[in-house]
């Protein structure tokens, strides 16, 4: 008697498999998202956005939508951002040395930028929440455009005191300090200032972010495991957070998890 034919295994529908990814996901970011609203969270999180470009190159896009995909993830993480309770954000943006790359590429992302300083000016979450927007650099590096969008999205939330959102553009961790030498030089110089009495305090009062609490964490993309002359004085004691993700590809999870890690260091301050 011949064996009855077995039937063939049935192929797994992929959007079954999409759908217990999806729930997977769903669950670990609630738990995640539990978990971390048991501890405090950073007060200031700093973030390096690296990784436009590779992200580009390995989907097989365009620079200039690599940067796209940037912007679009920048709105995630201010929604992540409010959904923890981080009252402080700044993000690297831009950097002083970026202004070596291609004209082309320079151009794409003065629109991005005014584009996105413009947004901010009518963005719900902004005025619901009661944000205020800054950028930090030497703004004047910038085209009149991007200039003008960063006054109007300035002004339009200077009132606010809930939260703080700050673009570090135009930015340069050594050049800030410098400036805040030189502010500090020219007090003395006219002889309102006692060089003796020059403590880290006065230092801090004259940088960009005089009125900003030091970041408690500072998050960087990519992989790469430096800080990029980012926030230099300021992050003297931050806890530091490397994730192996392209800036566009962070997930909320892995978002989470850097919060997460953060909350089960035990910080030193120096030690």
């Amino acid at each position: 008697m011949a064996a009855p034919e077995k039937e063939p295994p049935r192929e797994r529908s992929p959007y079954l498999s999409h759908a217990v990814a999806g729930a997977f996901r769903d669950l670990t970011e609630k738990r995640l998202l539990e978990r971390i609203r048991e501890a405090p969270v950073p007060r200031h999180l700093a973030i390096i956005m690296d990784g436009n470009r590779r992200f580009a190159t390995d989907h097989g896009l365009l620079v200039a939508e690599g940067h796209e995909r940037g912007r679009d993830k920048l709105e995630d993480l201010l929604s992540w951002c409010l959904e923890a309770g981080i009252r402080t954000l700044t993000v690297f943006a831009l950097s002083t040395e970026n202004f070596k790359r291609s004209e082309p590429e320079l151009e794409g992302l003065m629109d991005l930028y005014r584009r996105g300083f413009d947004g901010i000016v009518t963005d719900e979450r902004i005025h619901k929440n009661h944000i205020r927007v800054r950028a930090l650099g030497n703004i004047a590096l910038l085209p009149e455009a991007v200039q003008a969008a960063i006054r109007r999205a300035e002004e339009a939330t200077k009132d606010y005191r809930d939260y703080s959102y700050n673009v570090a553009i135009a930015y340069g961790g050594r050049d800030e300090i410098l400036e805040a030498i030189r502010k500090l030089a020219r007090e003395v110089r006219d002889g309102r200032l006692d060089p003796d009495r020059i403590d880290a305090e006065m230092v801090s009062r004259r940088l960009y972010t005089a009125d900003l609490p030091d970041p408690d964490l500072v998050f960087r993309t990519s992989g790469e495991e430096r800080i990029s002359n980012f926030l230099l004085w300021q992050s003297a004691y931050a806890e530091l957070y490397f994730a192996d993700v392209m800036w566009p590809g962070l997930s909320k999870v892995e978002f989470l998890k850097a919060i997460y890690t953060f909350q089960n260091r035990k910080r030193r301050f120096g030690h």
